[in-house]
Order: C-alpha cells, then sequence, then structure tokens
C-alpha cells in the first residue's frame, strides 16, 4: 500500500513546491511539456522497464492521439475531449490488433517491428495532407469547458499535472497488483513465467495496450496544449526521445520516467544558450549520467543512499 502512493505522493509534492517556488510563465509552460511527455514514459516503461519489451515506434500512438483530437473536431465538430477519448481508444485498438503478432518477435527483430508500425503511422499523417494538412500541420479547436476556454500557463500546468499524477497512481497500483509481478516475470524469463502458468503472449499485448493508451492521452494532451500539430509528433525522433526518457530514468521506475522526461524536455530549453553547441553538450551530459548511473538515475541513486544507509 505504501508503494503505491510513495510515487505519486513525492510528484504531487514535487508539483507543489515547482508551481509556488517560481514566478514565471515560461517555466511552467516548460514543465506542462514535462508533465505531458512523463506521461509517455510512463506508459512506456510499463513496456519496457516491467514486461522488458522495446518499443521504437511508440510516437506512432502519440500521434493518433494528437492527430484524432485535432481532426474530429475540424471535420465532425465534435468535442476536443471526446475527439481525444476517440483517439485514445484508437491507440489501444491499434495495439490490440498488433500487439499479438509483433511481440511473438524478439531482440533486434520486434525493435525493427515496432520502428516500422510507428513509421507506418507518420507516413499516413504525412500523406493524407487532405485530412492532416500534410507536413505543414494543422491548428486544434482549443479546449473549452462548461463555457470556460481554457488558456494560460497555470491552467495548463494543473491540468497536465493532475493527469500525470492519476497515469503514476494507476501505474504504482498495477505495479503492485498481480498483474505487475506476472509482466515482471516476463520480463526475467518467458520460459520460466510460461512454467509458472503465467499467459505470455496475453500479458505482453496488455503492456502493449496499457503503453498505447499512456501516449494517446499525452498526445491528446499535446494537441490540445500547443494548438497545433505536425506529424514530427509522430516521427522516429521522438520515439527515440521516449526509449530514451525511460531508460536515462531508470527502467521499471515510475518516478524514473518522470525524471527522464524533465532531462530531455527542460534540459533543451536551459541549453539554448550554447546555441549550436545545445545537441552536443547534451549529448555529453546523457553519456556522462548513464557511464556514472548505469541503471538509470532514480534506481542508481537509491541504490547508492540504500548502500551509504548500511555503512
Amino acid at each position: 500500500m505504501v508503494a503505491r502512493f510513495a510515487t505519486p505522493l513525492v510528484l504531487l509534492v514535487l508539483i507543489v513546491g515547482v508551481f509556488f517556488a517560481v514566478d514565471s510563465s515560461f517555466i511552467l509552460r516548460v514543465a506542462a511539456l514535462v508533465f505531458i511527455y512523463g506521461l509517455a514514459a510512463i506508459g512506456l516503461n510499463i513496456l519496457v522497464g516491467d514486461c522488458g519489451q522495446v518499443s521504437l515506434g511508440h510516437a506512432g500512438f502519440l500521434g493518433i492521439g494528437a492527430y484524432a483530437t485535432a481532426v474530429l473536431p475540424a471535420q465532425t465538430g465534435l468535442h476536443p475531449l471526446l475527439a481525444m477519448v476517440v483517439g485514445v481508444v484508437a491507440a489501444g485498438l491499434l495495439a490490440l490488433l498488433v500487439g499479438r503478432p509483433v511481440l511473438r518477435l524478439r531482440g533486434h527483430a520486434l525493435a525493427v517491428a515496432t520502428l516500422g508500425l510507428g513509421i507506418l503511422v507518420a507516413m499516413v499523417i504525412t500523406n493524407e495532407a487532405w485530412l492532416t494538412g500534410g507536413p505543414d500541420g494543422m491548428r486544434v479547436e482549443r479546449l473549452t469547458l462548461f463555457g470556460w476556454r481554457v488558456r494560460g500557463a497555470d491552467n495548463w500546468y494543473w491540468i497536465t499535472a493532475g493527469v500525470l499524477l492519476l497515469g503514476a497512481l494507476v501505474a504504482c497500483s498495477i505495479k503492485a497488483s498481480p498483474t505487475g509481478r506476472a509482466l515482471r516475470a516476463v520480463h526475467d524469463s518467458e520460459v520460466a513465467a510460461m512454467v509458472a502458468g503465467i499467459d505470455v503472449a496475453r500479458y505482453k499485448t496488455l503492456a502493449f495496450v496499457i503503453s498505447a493508451v499512456y501516449a494517446g492521452v499525452a498526445g491528446g494532451l499535446l494537441a490540445l496544449y500547443d494548438g497545433f500539430v505536425t506529424p514530427d509528433v509522430a516521427g522516429f525522433l521522438n520515439s527515440i526521445e521516449l526509449i530514451t526518457m525511460v531508460v536515462l530514468g531508470g527502467m521499471g521506475s515510475v518516478l524514473g520516467a518522470v525524471v527522464g522526461a524533465t532531462i530531455l524536455t527542460a534540459l533543451p530549453q536551459l541549453l539554448t544558450a550554447f546555441s549550436e553547441y545545445e545537441h552536443m553538450v547534451l549529448g555529453l551530459i546523457m553519456m556522462v549520467v548513464m557511464i556514472v548511473l548505469r541503471a538509470g538515475i532514480v534506481p542508481s541513486l537509491l541504490a547508492l543512499v540504500g548502500r551509504g544507509g548500511r555503512a
């Protein structure tokens, strides 16, 4: 019970602390982006960190959520929130449809298959210009609730923070449940899990669907927050960033996924002073972190604290 609520409580304290510690709309806007990508990273962490399956095309599900939120209100007049729900369902159904055959693969074959899925989604979004605006992207109808138009850094900060906290709570509940234990068993050894009576294919597909749903929600939030979407949201580089967030923060750690999202989302904003050397500095920082903290930031620091306490 304590483990289930520990991470959401830590995140809540940090979220409240940041809000009252800063007096900058820019920082709040960056924080909202961190929360959105943190949500997507938490979902991907269930697949990669807990279940041990690789996905190099996960931004495709992000793109489905984002473009459903953009296209449906423009084409059918559907409310943006309902459109976002449709996008989330579509992402989950696509993951369910392709999950079982794709997740039969392992290693490099699985990585290439998921990469192909992401590229396919991005190509459809780019080529169907009559519907999606093509490479130039399209505007997204602003979110309105009961006549109130949601705008301002403060409002989006709390909306995205609330969804992140809910996503973290659900992820921690899954980890503490029999489902979470089954996923970790599959991660450790699929053969041993099958011998123990675990339906490996079912749990791998379940993890894939859950991670896709998280990405769909994040994509919808990103579209509503930015007010504009382009095919880049489903692109290969975005998929690589998502998987890097999980590995950098620490696979299997919900808090680590958020920390990884914070580094890859907020740090480039802080490195703009380096201009053309920005990506070089960011890459160097990531290399040093992974060399020194090989298990990821959060698990490695917790291990160091634990060893210090025993000493």
